[in-house]
């Protein structure tokens, strides 16, 4: 299936820039100058030579042409010409382009110059048409194409139900909707193969002699087949009207499908009409005007299709990627500029083709580059994707473990990464031939000794992605940076000892990483980096010295970490300051306030640290309870209260120790003092605290024990006594600063 897209396209791009090759002028004649010629010399010889129509090309200082040396004066013996010294890389290349622009220059003014005569087109078809020998070739070749038609249709009529029922995934994964659009294009692959053959068959049937009708026949079959391609591959990667199996995630997929169908019947009639024009035509001018006109049309509709689906392929490069990084956010937003590069390109090496002695050549260069660059993100994706879904589905099995995750990654970024290379090479070997004139032989030379660099780079590459898989696996969940309602839960996800020094070893890891394949990389350039490790072993000893409070902070952090002092996520108290651990950083660490603001606490200043949330934590709280209330009855209440608290789900997983009352702490004039204690996890200690605090209050308060209250209560006794008592204990003493009485 691969292959046969790859044919339709080649033929869809090739026809034509094809047909104005073959119809283009003959080849021009090589006339090789030393450069030390007079003016009247170079101009005499090249009247002489375009004697006839013929194009000469003039060249100063490159191979010699071709022709009969001069016949020498009696006497003297011929002398062999001495060649040139062979150009360098720099003067080929600058040459080849000057020689582009101009090739280019002179196909765009002949092509323009060709336009008004494909009015004479009609004129030669008609006149062509008559010559038929084939008896009714105008019925003949409507009914052949009317049967071709008709029978594709009622194949797929008749295969409908059949491959409808198979064209519904099975599941949400890319496996089945891959499986689910492989038979959608089985089904239009086969259709189109139908008509091809039941085409043929007809044509030689009803128009058996070579003639201009069985030519259309062939043509306009052969023309059909591509477009409809186009519109197969279309519905197999977008599945328009059914997003559940599409494969490339595109935004606007209907309405691109709507495009990729306009440009699929463009094609087919241009391609068409030119290769028609070619065989009625009495001269080239027609058939270069037509493939002018064609040629960019086609090349200014696929410039206004990528610059409307700027953002959508931006979208599609970044496609499952949570965290893209930054050269891929960088290529994603150049990718639709460079298919517009490239969509001009081609169309100017397709009007430089048209002059050029091996044009043809050139024209199966531009065909090739396009395929590819159309087909490598499209392999690229379809790879990743598929992985991506291998993987989805094993982790719905069972939770893989970080190692296997990162090797996910460096997985997906190989695969990718290999299919954006061998389009890289192909394209290469394509034009490094024709730019600078390599042949195989000199391309595998230089192709393998940059093999061994690219390989270097792509696994230093790979390595990179695995490390950040790695440790973006072992890294804690982001803790939310809003104000923390304290009413709600709090959750219990104290990261690891191996999870809270994992971003640390980060940044370190990946540096290394990185300086050690640009080292390696300037080795195998021929650089000598020993002076480089030596400069970078005295700047370091330098920073040392000179940074000796930034060398404290880093050791002194070391040693925390060995040591497990604190993690990401737990409270700690440094002495001035405390807080929520938040980010751990080479040299320091970012403590969240219960108000919200940000500490940023270097290590070197840490000199000792209290951690809250380790293993457990004991609350001990007061209860004031009047001096009539029964203690007995209190305890058994508050005993009641602690069995609840221990089996209502949201709260008793939480608890270590049962809430109960350790006794009575203290007896004062106005209250007994009793002391409840409980033992739970350190960070829903707060939490149950406050919920204790209510049942334990509601339960006494049903049990008719009653707190102790700060109002003053006087009780009068009987007799005189006892009112003068009163009235002592209701004067109040004199104060210290009153005047004494006399």
């Amino acid at each position: 299936m691969r292959w046969f897209l790859l044919a339709m396209m080649a033929l869809a791009f090739a026809g034509p820039a094809t047909a104005q090759t073959k119809d283009a002028p003959a080849e021009p004649l090589t006339l090789t100058l030393r450069g030390d010629e007079a003016p009247e010399t170079v101009r005499k010889l090249v009247d002489a030579l375009s004697a006839g129509g013929r194009r000469v090309e003039v060249r100063i200082g490159g191979v010699p042409a071709e022709a009969p040396a001069p016949a020498e004066p009696a006497g003297k013996a011929a002398k062999a010409p001495k060649p040139p010294p062979a150009p360098s890389l720099a003067e080929t290349t600058d040459t080849q382009a000057e020689a582009l622009v101009d090739y280019f220059v002179s196909g765009l003014d002949y092509g323009r110059a060709a336009i008004p005569s494909v009015r004479f087109l009609p004129g030669d078809w008609l006149r062509s048409w008559s010559l038929n020998r084939n008896a009714s070739p105008t019925t003949r070749l409507f009914v052949s194409l009317a049967l071709a038609l008709g029978i594709a249709l009622l194949f797929r009529f008749a295969t409908a139900r059949w491959f409808a029922a198979r064209m519904r995934p099975r599941a949400e994964y890319f496996t089945a909707r891959l499986i689910a659009s492989g038979f959608g294009l089985l089904q239009d692959l086969l259709t189109i193969a139908l008509g091809l053959v039941v085409a043929r068959l007809a044509g030689s049937y009803w128009l058996p002699s070579d003639d201009l009708a069985a030519h259309a026949l062939r043509g306009i079959t052969n023309g059909t087949a591509v477009g409809a391609a186009y519109i197969a591959t279309g519905r197999f990667l977008l599945a328009p009207g059914e997003p559940e199996r599409r494969l490339m995630p595109l935004p606007r997929a209907e309405r691109h499908f709507r495009l990729l169908c306009v440009y699929a019947v463009i094609v087919p009639i241009f391609i068409v009409a030119a290769l028609l024009a070619q065989r009625v035509s009495g001269g080239p001018e027609p058939v270069a005007g037509l493939v002018t006109l064609s040629g960019f049309v086609l090349a200014a509709y696929k410039v206004w299709w990528f610059v409307d689906a700027r953002y959508d392929l931006t979208a599609l490069v970044l496609s499952g990627s949570a965290e893209p990084s930054h050269g891929r956010r960088l290529l994603a937003q150049a990718m639709p500029w460079i298919y517009v590069a490239i969509a001009v390109v081609l169309w100017m090496i397709g009007r430089a083709a048209a002059m050029m002695p091996n044009g043809g050549r050139w024209t199966e260069a531009a065909e090739l580059t396009q395929i590819i660059v159309v087909l490598a993100p499209i392999l690229s994706v379809g790879v990743n994707s598929l992985l991506t879904c291998r993987q989805a589905r094993r982790a719905a099995i069972a939770k893989p473990t970080p190692l296997a995750q990162a090797l996910g990654h460096a997985v997906r970024a190989a695969a990718g990464g290999v299919m954006w290379a061998g389009g890289f090479y192909l394209v290469a070997r394509i034009w490094v031939g024709l730019l600078f004139g390599m042949s195989s032989g000199q391309f595998g030379q230089v192709s393998r000794q940059f093999a061994s660099i690219a390989v270097l780079a792509f696994v230093g590459w790979v390595v990179m992605v695995f490390l950040r898989g790695f440790f973006d696996a072992y890294a804690p969940r982001p803790r939310s940076t809003g104000p923390v309602d304290e009413d709600v839960m709090p959750e219990d996800n104290t990261p690891s000892r191996l999870a809270t020094v994992m971003p640390v070893l980060r940044g370190v890891v990946l540096t290394a990483v990185i300086g050690l394949t640009i080292l390696v990389l300037l080795s195998r350039l021929g650089v000598d980096i020993g002076p480089l490790l030596a400069g970078f072993g005295i700047l370091g000893l330098a920073i040392s010295f000179g940074s000796q409070a930034l060398v404290r902070d880093i050791v002194s952090g070391f040693f925390f970490m060995l040591e497990d002092a604190f993690r990401v996520g737990e409270y700690v108290d440094t002495g001035r300051l405390k807080g929520t651990v938040e980010k751990i950083s080479l040299r320091s660490m970012q403590l969240r306030h219960q108000s919200g603001q940000i500490h940023t606490v270097p290590f070197g200043q840490v000199q000792s640290l209290t951690n809250a949330s380790r293993d457990w934590a004991t609350v001990k709280f007061n209860v004031r309870l009047d001096h009539s209330a029964d203690i007995e009855k209190a305890r058994k209440t508050i005993k009641k209260v602690g069995l609840a608290l221990l089996e209502d789900p949201e709260f008793g997983p939480h608890f270590i120790a049962q809430l109960k009352m350790q006794g009575v702490a203290d007896i004062t004039d106005a209250a007994i003092v009793i002391r409840l204690k409980f033992t739970s996890k350190p960070t829903q200690a707060s939490m149950l605290q406050r919920e204790a605090l209510k049942r334990v209050y509601r339960g006494l308060l049903e049990a008719e024990v009653p707190f102790a209250s700060t109002a003053v209560t006087v009780r009068e006794g009987g007799g005189k006594g006892a009112a003068g008592a009163a009235a002592i204990t209701a004067v109040p003493p004199p104060s210290p600063l009153a005047p004494a009485a006399e």
